[in-house]
């Protein structure tokens, strides 16, 4: 293995390494400005999806394709990204940690131009791939810069800033994509990469120190990993994204790519626990720590992009909200983030780190379950108090959850690990989408058909209802008692309808919860974390 670790376990940075070593719990400017630098590339990937997501149905009469193909603009940025992360590791080895992170956040910038440049829905999908191939590297790489270069006593800090990224960038992306989009178009939400992208590329390059390349590893590389997972995921995330509109398993597309997802990924696993070199080290999970951590981790991003889609989805389709609307709604997950995230690594230092997120994780699943019980009339002003109890939970339950996850690692493990915990996150955000968008199109149903029982002629409050309506729709212009009557029963319908889709949405919310208990019991199954970041002693 020695010949494979410089580029990122011992990754050193510029004139860091000397301040380092004269004191080892403070690192040196030099090293804080590569991580900061890092973080706005993590920050800019994962703010890409929300803000496109919020302008989706803009961006697809603005290339003109239908709202069942307009999908693949996120897919395909989703699919590159899940792909990509596990193969970090690896390729930062290969081209060298300075030089592929520089040229990742380049073409992550380059891509995302291009995109406001397409006309059509294939050169479209094209560069979101490229998009997503290239941002998602961003990713594990601030993460592993955190847990690489920042002693222990700061790696709190860190990560804190990290968790920035992963919570705080879905929760702001539906009110800038909104804002820009509602206030200048579509395309300019491609161009907002490109400053912040500058000011990381010219970081990084002052700071990270240079490695030759080891392109001889590509000899020694596990492609038949590497091939059986790309395949394996890449059908998976589809299958996820896809599933629902096409009514799952009924449509003989999602059967195919179901059944080559399966295949894939058994084949992947199996080549990864047997090969001399494996592209994934999945023995990684059977440390205590690191594998419950992962779980945890892994129904987080159920819960936090679950979350993040079923909230503008609600609005929208319930409220008939605009996207700027939502995007405002929106915020009071976000913001609070700023002030809270920087207290946690006090907390940290204080109670033992289990606990915190502990703590952060049933706040975050009080919040969803103050939701279950929503009506018609339930819209921005109702949420607002859940929203802000959110920001409370969502703050307090990545940082510490990740110390907890990473703390038993040895240092070179670290890369690999960062890989597979931050795949897996990303992966049970997709699944966590598919399974809330099913709940909600199957409990709609089933509330539609519950009431739709109890609402029969037979009752006198139905008589007086449509009654009532008749009566409306008489004194508003329409002047035919017959056609009156009708309306009134169409209008009755619509409101039987509107109120199931908010039961369903309700009922969405409760699976979040449920969820987000399942992960705090993950925690209660580690260990107390070694080190100086793991809590009070």
């Amino acid at each position: 293995m020695s010949n494979q670790s410089p580029s990122i376990s011992a990754l050193p940075i510029s004139p860091a390494t000397s301040s380092a070593i004269a004191d080892p719990n403070l690192a040196s400017v030099t090293t804080w400005i590569a991580v900061l630098a890092a973080m706005i590339g993590s920050f800019m990937a994962i703010l890409n999806i929300q803000i496109t997501n919020a302008s989706l149905l803009n961006i697809e009469g603005g290339i003109g394709t239908g709202v069942d193909n307009g999908s693949w603009i996120s897919t395909s940025y989703l699919i590159g990204e899940i792909v990509v992360i596990p193969l970090t590791d690896f390729l930062s080895r290969v081209f060298s940690f300075r030089r592929y992170m520089i040229a990742s956040a380049a073409l992550f910038a380059a891509f995302s131009v291009a995109c406001a440049f397409t006309h059509d829905l294939p050169s479209m999908i094209a560069m979101r791939g490229l998009q997503g191939f290239a941002g998602g590297v961003l990713i594990p790489m601030a993460f592993t810069l955190v847990l690489t270069k920042l002693p222990k006593s700061q790696q709190p800090i860190g990560l804190a800033i990290f968790a920035l990224s992963v919570t705080f960038a879905p929760a702001i992306g539906p009110t800038i994509g909104g804002y820009l989009t509602e206030n200048y178009g579509w395309r300019t939400i491609f161009y907002v990469n490109v400053i912040p992208t500058i000011v990381m590329v010219a970081a990084l390059y002052l700071t990270l120190e240079r490695h030759p390349m080891q392109l001889k590893l590509l000899r020694e590389g596990d492609w038949a990993g590497i091939s059986t997972m790309a395949i394996g995921l890449s059908a998976l995330q589809t299958v996820l994204e896809e599933g629902n509109k096409d009514d799952w398993f009924a449509s003989p597309f999602i059967q195919r790519l179901a059944v080559i997802a399966f295949v894939s990924l058994a084949l992947f696993i199996w080549i990864e626990l047997t090969v001399e070199k494996p592209l994934i080290r999945l023995r990684l999970l059977k440390s205590r720590n690191f594998g419950f951590g992962t779980v945890a981790l892994t129904l987080v991003g159920f819960a936090l992009f679950g979350s993040v889609y079923i909230l503008p989805a609600y609005l929208a389709q319930a409220q008939g909200y605009n996207a700027e609307q939502i995007g405002n709604v929106l915020a009071w997950t976000g913001l609070p983030q700023l002030l809270l995230i920087p207290l946690v690594p006090i907390l940290m230092k204080r109670f033992d780190t289990r606990y915190v997120a502990f703590t952060g994780l049933m706040i975050f699943a009080y919040s969803c379950f103050m939701n279950t019980a929503m009506s018609p009339d339930y819209a921005g002003d109702q949420l607002f108090i859940p929203n802000i109890v959110r920001a409370i939970g969502q703050a307090m339950v990545l940082t510490p959850l990740t110390s907890v996850t990473t703390g038993d690692l040895a240092p070179q493990d670290i890369a690999a690990a960062s890989g597979i915990s931050n795949m897996l996150r990303n992966l049970g955000g997709a699944i966590g989408t598919a399974v809330l968008a099913t709940v909600i199109t199957k409990r709609e149903q089933f509330h539609s058909n519950i009431i739709g029982q109890s609402v029969t002629l037979g009752r006198e409050e139905v008589r007086n209802r449509i009654a009532q309506t008749t009566d409306y729709f008489l004194a508003h212009g329409v002047s035919d008692p017959a056609t009156a009557h009708k309306q009134a029963i169409v209008a009755l319908g619509k409101a039987v309808k509107h109120q199931a889709l908010v039961m369903g949405f309700s009922d969405t919310f409760a699976v979040i919860g449920v969820v987000l208990v399942l992960a705090a019991l993950a925690v209660v199954l580690t260990r107390k974390a070694k080190g100086a970041a793991s809590g009070a002693h």
